[in-house]
């Protein structure tokens, strides 16, 4: 039953990777210089330059999801740095929400439990016995980790669920490979988000951080890409922007033949893109075209391998839009 804050995503439960819900166009960016130059300083010396900036003060009070995952997740001194420049934003006015991922962590327990561990279209294959460790992993360890990280530097964070207050809502949702529907079992595509308990995290002055996992009308639970969940809850915020962290420097402009790095395409640009790209890279596209087109300012994948890259993709030079 959809509450008062229920927001519809309006994306289809068995798209294709490249059906995406029509709606404005804005840019999809990736800004692997600005995450580098962000390296080169501290995370407070970079939040005192953005200060500075002439539209530094229109990012105050407006809210940034950040979907956490990658190398930055299992390295200690990054996932420390991490932690760091989220609370940077928060103390510069901003008000961000992570979502985070857990792949490797997920994939590791699955080793130590002698269970297959396996993707289609870069997507997890998750059997009832997967989705077990998946829930176990993402809400009793890797976000504690993270909320334990941001509270290091004071009271901030709160881990929630996606099963939580019903804050998402999935359905079943296969992987298309070579144009064909795989059932891949209980990987579900968000398709309403009840933004409430988390509005009401922002409004207590909370980071919120959010674990990937939904339940379905249907009862069961979904293991949901922390990419695609990322998106949904910032489309469902009204979020001003979504940074993405990935173990590569950007979306590459013709891989393998060449490293160039795109630093920023429009929505028919990058939905072009889709049925080209790699399995793991496509999620994170497909999330940042679903964003913009339901009306975020900018969404953005920085090298999460580089320090202090979020305040990079928050900073970046082109200003708040």
């Amino acid at each position: 039953m959809s509450g008062p804050g229920t927001t519809r995503t309006g994306t289809l439960p068995h798209a294709r990777p490249g059906e995406t819900p029509a709606g404005t166009a804005t840019a999809a960016t990736a800004t692997p210089s600005a995450a580098t130059a962000a390296s080169a300083a501290s995370a407070t010396d970079a939040v005192t330059a953005a200060a500075d900036l002439p539209w530094a003060e229109e990012l105050r009070g407006r809210t940034v999801v950040v979907k956490f995952g990658g190398n930055a997740m299992v390295d200690p001194a990054l996932h420390r740095t991490f932690a760091q420049d989220v609370v940077e934003l928060w103390h510069a006015g901003l008000r961000p929400v992570v979502v985070h991922g857990g792949g490797p962590q997920i994939s590791a327990m699955l080793d130590r439990l002698d269970l297959e561990v396996r993707f289609e279209a870069g997507l997890r294959v998750t059997t009832p016995e997967t989705m077990d460790v998946v829930r176990m992993v993402l809400t009793g360890q890797v976000q504690r980790e993270l909320v334990g990280a941001l509270n290091a530097h004071g009271p901030f964070a709160v881990g929630l669920s996606g099963e939580d207050a019903h804050t998402m809502t999935a359905v079943r949702r296969p992987a298309w490979v070579d144009g064909r529907p795989v059932d891949i079992g209980l990987v579900g595509e968000v398709v309403a988000v009840e933004t409430a308990a988390v509005r009401a995290l922002l409004e207590a002055g909370r980071i919120p951080v959010v674990s990937p996992v939904a339940r379905g009308a249907d009862g069961e639970v979904y293991n949901v890409n922390a990419d695609l969940a990322a998106s949904a809850l910032a489309v469902a915020l009204g979020a001003d922007r979504l940074v993405v962290l990935t173990d590569v420097e950007g979306l590459y402009a013709d891989w393998p033949r060449s490293t160039e790095v795109v630093a920023r395409l429009t929505a028919g640009e990058l939905d072009a893109l889709l049925p080209d790209l790699a399995s793991g890279m496509l999620p994170k596209m497909e999330g940042c075209l679903r964003a913009v087109r339901a009306g975020v300012r900018a969404a953005r994948v920085v090298d999460g391998r580089v320090p202090h890259a979020l305040l990079g993709g928050v900073f970046a030079a082109d200003g708040p839009g």
